[in-house]
């Protein structure tokens, strides 16, 4: 049997010190040197060697390591931008209830539109740069400088209130009579670092200052304005604006805050303030949509209203959409989005949309063939839009 020369036990033959004889394992002659670390490979003389040691390739498994280690950074590594994609585009009648005896069936309902937004990573950003009906907007643009901690709770709060002004633009249009009473002062957001940051939430409603009413915002500030830095004044606070009204103590601070639009401001306070209207109707309407922020809703819920409460089709038998935000006297507001709206709205099979006229271009940038875009700054307006096509409101 020969040797493998090559083990590494093993290796080339030894020679004696004066190179006239060779030794192979096991086989050193009586009276020699053993060289300490060398042992016989099988532990008896002449047994025989061990098979080659294979060494395993460890670089292919690092490899991978590494791409994971990568992948999961990359997933984590906030990028300034957000992504805007279409959303859905589904009936606004689901989520609009009226009284039974006042109530008529709708067959074509209106259909309210929405956009998928998402942070957009590292890992993220060329799957949104490849999405053709994708835009990258700046944080600063979506947000407003708003803590992105805030940002959930103000969608649900402009939600709240387009859902107000809704139902009254759409009754006072029908003809009934609304009452409108200043409530207080809503809160849409704090300024990170000031001391309203920590004591007031999205959505409380301050209603006094010192024990005095402060029934709108512009009362709020104004009462405000006679206390300085280091004075602790007592708010008098409807936590999430439906809480009993209770007590709430603040040591004012001056604190520079970046206020948006790269502008800075010194506040001792910290919030942004909103008029708080409490509403009440001649009969309950209730509207709850779900899962969606914001005030764009608003117009189709308006429309969605008056197409419950009266005879006929408001719509005309067509797949009407509409995107806009509504105030009580029926004024149609900008929103966001509206070429990924167009895009949802095609896609549900609408053929007419009813947008803000600031964003009729951008509605139309998404044109397709059977889809009429039109542009409405009031209620009217969009009723005006349905009757040319056929729909009846009486």
């Amino acid at each position: 049997m020969t040797e493998d020369e090559n083990h590494p036990l093993n290796g080339p033959r030894a020679a004696d010190a004066r190179g006239t004889q060779a030794f192979g394992p096991g086989s050193l002659p009586a009276g020699s040197m053993t060289v300490p670390g060398l042992v016989a490979p099988t532990g008896t003389e002449g047994g025989p060697p061990l098979p080659p040691v294979k060494r395993r390739r460890r670089w292919p498994w690092i490899l991978i390591i590494l791409i994971a280690v990568a992948v999961a950074v990359a997933s984590r590594w906030n990028l300034d931008y957000y992504g805007i994609q279409p959303g859905s585009a589904q009936s606004v009648q689901q989520f609009i209830t009226v009284p039974p005896d006042k109530s008529h069936p709708v067959s074509h309902p209106v259909l309210l539109t929405d956009v998928q937004i998402g942070r957009v990573t590292a890992l993220s950003y060329l799957f949104y740069k490849l999405q053709g009906d994708t835009t990258l907007e700046p944080v600063e643009a979506v947000t407003g400088g708003t803590p992105p901690s805030q940002l959930d709770a103000q969608g649900k709060l402009e939600m709240s209130q387009a859902e107000s002004d809704a139902k009254t633009s759409a009754l006072k249009r029908l003809g009934y009579t609304v009452t409108a009473t200043p409530a207080g002062a809503v809160i849409f957001g704090t300024y990170p670092g000031t001391p309203a940051y920590s004591v007031l939430n999205v959505g409380d409603v301050v209603t006094a200052v010192d024990g005095v009413a402060t029934p709108t915002a512009r009362d709020l500030t104004a009462s405000l304005a006679h206390y300085h830095s280091g004075q602790t004044i007592s708010l008098t606070v409807r936590k999430g604006g439906t809480a009993p009204p209770a007590p709430e103590p603040v040591t004012l601070k001056r604190t520079v805050v970046d206020v948006g639009g790269g502008q800075k401001a010194a506040l001792d306070l910290g919030i942004q303030p909103e008029d708080q209207i409490d509403y009440a109707y001649p009969f309950p309407v209730s509207i709850n949509v779900t899962n969606i922020g914001g005030p764009s809703a608003g117009l189709a819920m308006t429309l969605g209203v008056i197409d419950a409460l009266t005879s006929g089709s408001a719509t005309g038998g067509h797949t009407v959409a509409a995107t806009g935000t509504i105030d009580s006297r029926g004024n149609v507001g900008v929103v966001g989005g509206v070429p990924q709206k167009t895009v949802a709205v095609e896609n549900a099979g609408a053929s007419i949309f009813l947008v803000p006229p600031q964003e009729y271009h951008e509605a139309l940038s998404k044109d397709r063939p059977g889809l009429k875009i039109y542009a409405v700054s009031t209620l009217d307006q969009a009723l005006a839009v349905l009757v040319a096509h056929g729909g009846k409101v009486s």
